[in-house]
């Protein structure tokens, strides 16, 4: 098994097979998740169960209530486009599940069917933007709380719905459970449960204010933050291809599906996992 760090975040690991992990390489892998934030895999030739299997070896399978689940295999997500719609699923800069009390500790895509070009997806490392902040900056958020919200992403009066969102992309579930759905505090920074370094834990899908600030300066301070993360230096654009498989940590990365594949047809499989409350 090879492991090969990344440009701005994230590993390549080659020489193994998913569905046949010894212990040693499973623990290998796991300290390269921890490490890394986001481990990508070739050639790999998994079925629905497999995919199942392999996520279960790390935690619980959280089933998602905002998308549409696999109709043989609820523990999977369908992230689709089709050929006829405009927008996509995850078209812009967040992490999965912010919003939830415990939020999600990772999910595993699985690519079933590509475009002949486009549909990759960009990762941020958010223990990057934050080592790289400067110390004023380290100095102003220590201590700091922020507010998590789905409502305004999911929220509607409908049951089943398609929205297109100002965080990007199509949301897709079920709005009631949006609409109940208490909003959270997570601390902007957070010391990471599996590594123990610190990350930067907001986002500009879910997080919707800093407590303690007034609307306008919360809302200056997280464009500051946003725009630190975004940065080139701590990304990196993970290209798909048949046999691929992608597995990000929520706590320590970001995600963007790119939408740049209009008039084909997109179809991942997506597992997330159980977490934990953030410190």
């Amino acid at each position: 098994m090879q492991i090969e760090t990344l440009p701005g975040v994230g590993a390549e690991i080659t020489g193994v097979d998913l569905k046949r992990l010894s212990d040693a390489e499973f623990d290998a892998i796991r300290q390269a998740y921890a490490d890394h934030g986001v481990i990508f895999f070739r050639n790999q030739d998994l079925s629905e169960d497999d995919h199942i299997a392999f996520a279960e070896r790390w935690a619980p399978i959280n089933v998602n209530r905002f998308f549409a689940a696999h109709p043989d295999y609820p523990q999977i997500a369908m992230v689709v486009k089709e050929k006829d719609q405009k927008d996509n699923i995850g078209g812009g800069w967040h992490t999965d599940h912010s919003y939830d009390e415990e939020p999600a500790m990772g999910s595993i895509l699985v690519a079933r069917e590509l475009p002949e070009s486009g549909g990759d997806t960009m990762f941020a490392s958010m223990y990057r933007a934050y080592e790289t902040l400067d110390d004023a900056t380290k100095k102003e958020i220590e201590g700091l709380r922020a507010v998590h919200s789905a409502k305004h992403i999911f929220g509607s009066g409908e049951d089943t719905f398609y929205k297109t969102t100002d965080a990007g992309g199509i949301r897709i579930g079920n709005a009631a459970a949006a609409d109940v759905l208490a909003d959270v505090t997570h601390p902007v920074v957070i010391t990471h449960p599996l590594s123990g370094k610190k990350a930067l834990y907001v986002n500009p899908a879910f997080t919707v204010k800093i407590i303690g600030k007034s609307d306008e300066a919360s809302k200056e301070l997280l464009s500051r933050l946003y725009a630190h993360a975004m940065q080139q230096e701590n990304a990196y654009r993970f290209q798909w291809q048949p046999g691929s498989v992608a597995f990000w940590d929520n706590r320590s990365t970001w995600h963007w599906a790119l939408n740049d594949y209009h008039g084909q047809r997109r179809i991942m499989h997506r597992i997330t996992l159980d977490g934990c409350a953030l410190h």
